[in-house]
C-alpha cells in the first residue's frame, strides 16, 4: 500500500524521542505519559504501551511489563535474534497474529492488524514476515492520546514517543510523503 520513499529515509536516522538504554527509566516515562493524558485527556481506559521491535519487546517483557501491542518480526538490524530474545518474545500472554509486510513498505495487512491490535482489549503480537521497522508511524497514528510508542534506534537504544498531538500530526505528516495510497492508509489507522 506504502512504500517508503528513497527522498524521505534521512527523516527516519533522528529518534522521534528521547532515548533509553535503560528499561526502568523508559517504563517511568511510559508511565508518567499516561499519567499526563489522564489529567488532560481523562482517557477512560489505561493509554496501550506499543512496542515496535523485537528487542524492545524483549527488554519490556523481561522487565515484566506486557505491551499491549508489540510488532515483532524475528531480527534486529536485519540478523535473526538471539534465542534468549526468541525465547522471550515466544509470549503465552498474547495472542498472535501473522502479516506479511514486505521491507521498506506499510501493507494493508499491517495497517488493518495494527489498528484493530491498538483498539483490542486483551496483548496482541504482530509477527511480520518481511520488516515491521516502519510500524512505528502509523501507530502513533492509530495511538489514542497518552499512549506510548517504544521502538528501537540502531546502536543507540529504546526511542519513547509519548502519543500527542503534535506526534500525531508529525507521524501523519510523515506517511503523507510516502509513495502509494497515502489517502486510504491513513484512513486505515486514523
Amino acid at each position: 500500500m506504502l512504500r517508503l520513499p528513497d527522498s524521505l529515509r534521512d527523516a527516519f536516522k533522528e529518534p522521534f524521542g528521547p532515548v533509553y538504554t535503560d528499561t526502568d527509566e523508559l517504563l517511568a516515562a511510559v508511565d508518567s505519559a499516561a499519567a499526563d493524558a489522564a489529567v488532560t485527556d481523562a482517557p477512560a481506559d489505561e493509554p496501550p504501551l506499543i512496542a515496535v521491535g523485537d528487542v524492545v519487546t524483549h527488554h519490556l517483557l523481561a522487565a515484566d511489563r506486557q505491551p499491549d501491542v508489540a510488532v515483532v518480526d524475528g531480527k534486529t538490524e536485519r540478523e535473526v535474534v538471539d534465542e534468549t530474545t526468541a525465547s522471550t518474545l515466544a509470549d503465552p500472554d498474547a495472542a498472535t497474529r501473522e502479516i506479511e509486510n514486505p521491507p521498506g513498505t506499510l501493507s494493508r495487512a499491517l495497517l488493518s492488524a495494527l489498528a484493530a491490535a491498538i483498539d483490542s482489549p486483551e496483548p496482541i503480537r504482530l509477527v511480520v514476515d518481511g520488516e515491521e521497522d516502519l510500524a512505528t508511524l502509523p501507530a502513533i497514528v492509530a495511538a489514542p492520546r497518552g499512549a506510548s510508542v517504544v521502538y528501537g534506534q540502531p546502536g543507540d537504544g529504546m526511542v519513547h514517543v509519548a502519543v500527542t498531538a503534535a506526534a500525531t500530526d508529525e507521524a501523519r505528516s510523515l506517511l503523507s510523503r510516502f509513495d502509494g495510497d497515502t489517502a486510504s492508509a491513513l484512513a486505515i489507522v486514523d
